[in-house]
Parts: C-alpha cells; structure tokens; sequence
C-alpha cells in the first residue's frame, strides 16, 4: 500500500520538481538526458518511454501512439516544444527517433501478430493448405504424404487426422511459427522431433509448437518482451523478429524437456509452467537478448 502511495507521489508531484531542478542545472530536459546518457537498447528505450508516458506534456504523450509514417514529424514537434535546439544537441534527434521506432513499433507488432492470430485455418485458402503440406515436406522430406487427411500428421504432432481443428487458438500464426522454424532451422527442427518423438519422455511436437506460440503472444501482449526486442532491433521490430523469437522458445523448450527427463507428457503442464517461470526471470534482465545462437538460413 505504501508502496503505491509513493508511487503516485512521485509520479504526479515530486518528478516534476525534480525534473525541474535538474534541467535548470544541466541545461537539458529529461529526454536530452537519457538520450545522451545510456547506450542504445532497452535501458535507453524503456527510459525515454515512461518519461513521455507521464510527461504532462501531451504533445509528448501522443508521441507514443503516433505512426512509423509520422515518427519524424513527431520528433520535430517534441524538440519544438522542448526547445531543443539541432546546433546544441545534434544527435538528439537521431536518438530520440531510434527510441520512438522502438516504442511505436512494439504496438505496431502486437497488432500485426494479433491480425495473425485471429486469422483462421481454411481448407478453402490454398496458400493454407499449401503452408500446411510444406510443414510436412520441411520436417519430414523422405516420407510422403499418403493424404490430407491421415493419421501421419501424429507424425508430427498433431491430436488428430487433420491439423485444421488444432489451430483454433493461435489460427495461423501458430501454423506460421511451425514453418518459419523447420524452413529457417531446418536441420534443429528435425533434431527437436526427433526428441519430441521419443518413444518414453515424447511430446507432441506440433501442439507443443502451437502451445509455445500461445506463449509468446501472451508476452508480447502483456509487454514483458519490450526489453528484449528494443536490445536486439534496432529499428522498428516486425513480424520476422516474433517468428525468430518463437524459434529460440521451441529450440530452447526442446533442451529444457530433455534434461529435465519427465517420466511422461501427463507433466506437460508442470514444466511447461516451470520453462515459463524461467523466460520471464530472463526477460527481467534489462540486457535481456533471447536470441537462437545456431545460423539461420536467412
């Protein structure tokens, strides 16, 4: 309780005194100073966020709903209304954009992964269907396909005879993720169903695929992945940089689930909870970086 007491205090009082203070002393507002004073990446950008979400500024909090397409006009209106002067503080402008690309462009990736997710499954698209066949022959090359419809899909992990009703919560963004990872990382893909086919301590890869998609949107929605995309982008993330993400979860799931040693897939969600609990103590780190160390073929 106290502790929210003193957050609003601080907030809605005392940080505007003490913004005050210091750019009376230094010559520079809040923004100059955290520009000028932090390398790039999520400890310069997460900074530069709060400070224009509660600036009573409201030219500076639009700032962070406004468009790639504005992002420069954006940043001319704050350095006018700051009075920043280009002659003074040259690399301002340059920092302050790379801050706002950063910030903008997370919203802007929520949305695009949202517009995927809600995207369902048709057997009526062909670009589905042939996203679909291209998993199987990614996976497994020198086994073909007897149907559309066949229990060979078990082969790699899907519940039943067709894959379609297994997308119905991630749509095609879990079907999506599933290819980027086995075209991208094709020779991890295969070793990951391998372990994944493991006849005592299995699971099912393609759910288990779809379930950690679930997890990445589930962070991306809730913000925990900001530190993580403002280290490792730098620019505006897109849906390439979620797709890689994903594939550091499934690469790095697979090794959990294999030392961890369950006795059988009826503790799936035991050390799915437990490999969650550990992502997120990483993506604390304001260093954070959940990157895939293996070459991509991009």
């Amino acid at each position: 309780m106290l502790g929210y007491i003193w957050q609003y205090f601080y907030a809605s009082f005392l940080r505007y005194w003490l913004k005050w203070i210091i750019r009376h002393a230094t010559g520079k507002c809040e923004l100059q100073r955290i520009c000028s004073g932090y390398k790039p990446g999520a400890n310069k950008t997460t900074k530069a966020e709060y400070s224009l979400q509660f600036s009573k500024n409201k030219v500076l909090r639009s700032a962070l709903q406004t468009s790639k397409d504005n992002l420069e006009q954006c940043v001319d209106q704050i350095m006018q209304e700051k009075n920043v002067k280009p002659q003074k503080d040259p690399m301002f402008k340059k920092n302050l954009h790379l801050c706002l690309s950063q910030i903008t462009g997370y919203r802007s990736l929520y949305t695009s992964v949202e517009d995927l997710r809600k995207e369902v499954f048709s057997t009526e698209k062909v670009e589905h269907e042939a996203m679909l066949l291209k998993l199987w022959d990614m996976l497994m090359p020198a086994v073909k396909l007897e149907s559309r419809v066949t229990k060979q899909w078990g082969d790699i992990g899907f519940q039943g005879d067709d894959p379609k009703t297994d997308f119905r919560g991630m749509g095609m963004l879990g079907l999506i993720n599933l290819v980027f990872f086995s075209e991208n990382y094709t020779e991890e893909a295969r070793q990951v169903l391998s372990h994944a086919n493991h006849p005592k301590q299995g699971y099912s890869y393609a759910i288990v695929g779809i379930n950690l998609t679930e997890m990445a949107y589930s962070l991306l929605k809730s913000g925990a992945l900001k530190a993580h995309f403002y280290n490792t982008v730098p620019g505006t993330p897109e849906l390439q940089h979620f797709h890689q993400l994903y594939c550091y979860l499934a690469y790095e799931f697979d090794k959990f689930w294999v030392a961890e040693e369950p006795e059988s897939i009826m503790q799936f969600n035991h050390y799915r909870e437990k490999f969650h609990s550990k992502v997120k103590a990483q993506l604390q780190d304001p260093d954070v970086s959940l990157t895939l160390t293996v070459r991509s073929k991009q």
